[in-house]
């Protein structure tokens, strides 16, 4: 984890403004590990600046309270929505990731590139699609 830290993939205003505990497990811990190292540090590295993580681990409560899909892969560690800073930069980190060709499970496209959902776990479908 060169570039992502598990403090910034837990971190949620939502949680600390409704008292949810957001603690993840070590199995949690273990999957954002993988995410990071196979997915986020490397497209990192090749944009060459900084990416932010708007959304990372939500606990089932927190899922639940952001309006989250009930079987989000947010909620095991395997997915961070992610932005370069506005809708441009983020149609270009699109672009990038797909020519990395990283082992993502899934890269989503939110509304027309206000952020970027990306997954990292067991299946490793290389989707890539887009939500409106």
């Amino acid at each position: 984890m060169k570039y992502f830290t598990i403090a910034e993939l837990t971190r949620s205003t939502t949680a600390q403004l409704r008292g949810i505990d957001n603690t993840p497990s070590q199995q949690v811990i273990n999957n954002l590990t993988a995410l990071v190292d196979n997915v986020l540090d490397p497209l990192r590295e090749a944009w060459g600046a900084p990416i932010h993580v708007n959304s990372g681990y939500r606990c089932p409560a927190l899922n639940k309270a952001v309006g989250g899909a009930p079987a989000s892969q947010h909620i095991l560690g395997e997915a961070a929505d992610i932005t370069a800073g506005s809708r441009a930069k983020n149609q270009s980190l699109y672009k990038l990731l797909r020519q990395l060709d990283l082992p993502v499970d899934q890269a989503i496209n939110e509304h027309d590139f206000s952020w970027l959902h990306v997954s990292y776990g067991p299946r490793h479908r290389r989707r890539y699609f887009a939500i409106r």
